[in-house]
């Protein structure tokens, strides 16, 4: 399966899009977005103020995410933390009359700066499946799949091709949690014909790893992987899709996550999101991130 890197993205993107979820809002709040810099003013200590207020309250909201996980959150060329998730919660913010501090975090260390209060909730397209008994979720808002990146002329086609592989993941992902997944046969047979499933702690190291043919594969977020291979010249990288999104390894769906019984922060999130979805703001702030087809997959909203 070798195809123009760009259909390739857009067909997988295409693919998730059937998984609809979400609701309509019932009501709609107004407002407009909160500027990366207004945050910075407000105070960005990382540390989180109590968790119990309401809408309309002053107060802090601590967002944690994996800064190098685009479009979802990553640092631009000018060093300010920005992405999808991180614009979502900007608005939310604003819409409030919060102060987002974005607070960057390892992604191994998510659970701990949560439960510590460090971080208000995790955003940075969290996956919800398998973890709902974890943490508080708001409705999920966007239909997310994990795929394989191979090199255009590695000759992997499919998954099957991966046997005696070396495949990269990165710790604590989805993808890992998939390849893992007990209830899921095919995967763990596939995870055992691998030669080696190296573990990173950010998706920039395992791309390079694989830019340098250290690794044969890279298990990831599609969206993610659409980001890097948009980033790197066309015809170097091939997602393992398939026609019907056989080759895909998971499907699964993001949320914001709160701690567990967290639900009164969780309900102010959520309501103001349905609001954006109802007024079309939603919409619009994923327009900004077409290239990587978070139109085609959000899910918040919809029917």
């Amino acid at each position: 399966m070798k195809k123009k890197i760009l259909a390739v993205v857009m067909t997988a993107v295409l693919a998730v899009s059937l998984t609809a979820c979400g609701q309509k809002a019932d009501t709609a709040a107004q407002g407009g977005p909160e500027t990366a810099a207004g945050a910075a003013q407000g105070g960005e200590t990382g540390q989180a103020e109590s968790t119990d207020g309401t809408a309309g309250e002053a107060r802090t909201f601590t967002v944690g995410f994996d800064a190098e996980f685009p479009p979802y959150g990553y640092k631009d060329a000018s060093g300010a933390y920005v992405g999808f998730d991180l614009d979502l919660a900007e608005e939310v913010c604003k819409r409030n009359g919060w102060t987002l501090i974005k607070q960057p975090i390892d992604w191994d260390t998510k659970d701990m700066e949560l439960s510590s209060g460090t971080i208000d909730c995790i955003w940075n397209g969290f996956t919800m499946n398998g973890r709902e008994d974890q943490y508080t979720f708001t409705v999920p808002y966007v239909d997310n799949s994990q795929v394989f990146v191979v090199a255009l002329d590695s000759g992997i086609d499919t998954k099957a091709d991966l046997a005696g592989k070396v495949v990269g993941v990165q710790k604590e992902s989805s993808a890992l949690a998939a390849l893992e997944d007990g209830e899921n046969p095919d995967n763990i047979a596939l995870a055992a014909s691998f030669a080696a499933l190296n573990q990173y702690a950010d998706y920039n190291t395992a791309f390079m790893d694989l830019e340098a043919g250290a690794i044969d594969a890279l298990a990831m977020d599609i969206g993610v992987a659409a980001y890097n291979i948009l980033q790197r010249a066309e015809g170097q990288y091939n997602i393992l899709e398939g026609e019907d999104g056989s080759e895909r390894l998971a499907s699964e769906q993001y949320a914001v996550g709160f701690l567990k019984g967290n639900t009164e922060l969780k309900d102010i999130v959520e309501k103001t999101l349905l609001g954006m979805a109802e007024d079309g703001t939603f919409l619009k702030i994923a327009e900004k991130y077409s290239d990587f087809g978070l139109v085609e997959s959000i899910c918040l909203g919809k029917e």
